[in-house]
């Protein structure tokens, strides 16, 4: 006998409005899937009457989404509304309280209440389930919690956040400055309401906490991400990589250390001709590093209606099969605390700055560099003006410990004009 899976679904956005087509013109081939029935009882949003180019008129509606999650007739939440508080998470927890499970694509939420809503699910034997929180359509989290679980991670790297894979990609292929790209990318919807949560590494840095509580076992730890956007990259430093053969990324890198847990997302250079290198537009990838399966490469479209929605519909049919996992991988109660650490393996360095058009003060720069222990690999003048000399400087194999040392003495030289800019030249 078919059996009859009920959701309710909250936030008919993008993914909300993909989520509504998907069960309604695949019904016959998520049952044949599933041996079960995928239906829709009851839907929530902030407006009723909004054109959102799928019919609505056959399923209940809730104006309050904490009202939806509670009704008889859905056993399973889909939370798609976003925030990290507020009606998102006053539901969620509605819904495990009332015994259904949940399906969320709620990144900011969970990386700040994880823990907590984990433990909750947990508590009344419910599966809070977020595949679609992370890299859109590409199946990381089921990769991470399923596919190597036998595996010791080792590292957890990649690019998370299309938009920023965006504007760095068409400011090179372009040519244009990162002002006009950056309006370019907001006039064509792909900006969050507050630009800074993808420019500034906050999106990307969400996901870069969930995967590295499923992949080292720990609580979820937003605030031990080291964030630094792409706001500060020029047209120039995206040249001055190409010529050396890089490409600049926002880069997320996890792995565990001795001294603690490292998270970073942060613009890097990385080899042209690596997998990393050649993803161009909105294309997300993630690279996974593990004892036994030494690395593997997702690659994939990192949000938009299909993808996003896909990845919810695959915890759903999950659910539909059975299938019960702990929210993060293993029980939450085991999930273990872990100190933030910062980066301490040597890597070679990228500095651009301006200097005074002046004799000596190139060498006074050398000087401040040399006595933090860092040597100079390359160096590189162009672009003189009348007072101003444009400096670009790789290092050799350093700390960020020492190079951040070496920016404070270049600093107090007097010799420089504003902030330099200093990234990562990650080998991948």
């Amino acid at each position: 006998m078919t059996t009859v899976l009920r959701l309710g679904i909250a936030g008919l956005g993008t993914v909300g409005t993909g989520t509504v087509k998907i069960i309604r013109q695949k019904a016959a081939l998520l049952e044949a899937r599933t041996g079960c029935k995928i239906e829709i009882s009851a839907v929530s949003a902030r407006t009723r009457d909004k054109d959102r180019g799928v019919n609505l008129s056959s399923y209940a509606w809730e104006d309050d989404p904490v009202a939806l999650a509670t009704r008889d007739d859905v056993d399973v939440f889909v939370e798609l509304m976003g925030g990290s508080d507020g009606p998102a998470k006053a539901a969620t927890e509605a819904a495990l309280k009332a015994g259904k499970d949940v399906v969320t694509a709620n990144k900011a939420m969970l990386a700040l209440h994880g823990q907590a809503l984990a433990e909750l699910a947990e508590a009344n034997g419910r599966v809070l389930r977020f595949e679609a929180a992370v890299a859109g359509g590409i199946p990381v989290i089921k990769s991470l919690t399923e596919g190597l679980a036998g595996n010791e991670i080792t590292r957890v790297l990649g690019v998370m956040n299309g938009t920023c894979n965006y504007i760095l990609t068409r400011m090179e292929n372009a040519g244009l400055p990162y002002e006009e790209v950056f309006e370019e990318a907001n006039q064509l919807g792909y900006l969050e309401a507050d630009p800074n949560l993808d420019v500034g590494g906050i999106d990307a840095g969400h996901k870069l906490s969930l995967l590295s509580s499923i992949a080292f076992g720990t609580q979820v730890h937003f605030d031990g991400v080291e964030l630094e956007g792409i706001g500060q990259i020029s047209i120039e430093d995206i040249h001055a990589a190409a010529d050396m053969g890089y490409r600049i990324k926002l880069l997320g890198v996890a792995q565990m250390t001795g001294r603690g847990l490292e998270q970073r997302m942060s613009p890097c250079l990385v080899p042209a001709a690596s997998p990393l290198g050649q993803l161009e537009g909105g294309t997300n990838m993630v690279v996974i590093e593990g004892d036994a399966v030494e690395q593997i490469v997702l690659r994939g479209p990192g949000a938009g209606e299909g993808p996003t929605a896909s990845a919810v519909m695959g915890d759903v049919l999950d659910i539909a099969r059975g299938t019960r996992l702990s929210t993060f991988g293993q029980p939450a109660a085991t999930l273990v605390e872990t100190k933030p650490a910062q980066s301490a393996a040597p890597a070679p360095y990228y500095i651009r700055m301006t200097l005074e058009d002046k004799p000596g003060a190139l060498a006074k720069i050398a000087t401040a560099l040399g006595a933090s222990g860092i040597s100079i690999d390359r160096m590189r003048q162009y672009g003189h003006a009348d007072t101003a000399a444009p400096v670009l400087i790789v290092t050799h194999k350093t700390r960020r410990t020492a190079l951040n040392e070496a920016v404070i003495a270049m600093r107090e030289t007097g010799v420089m004009l504003g902030d330099p800019v200093s990234l990562r030249i990650e080998e991948v």
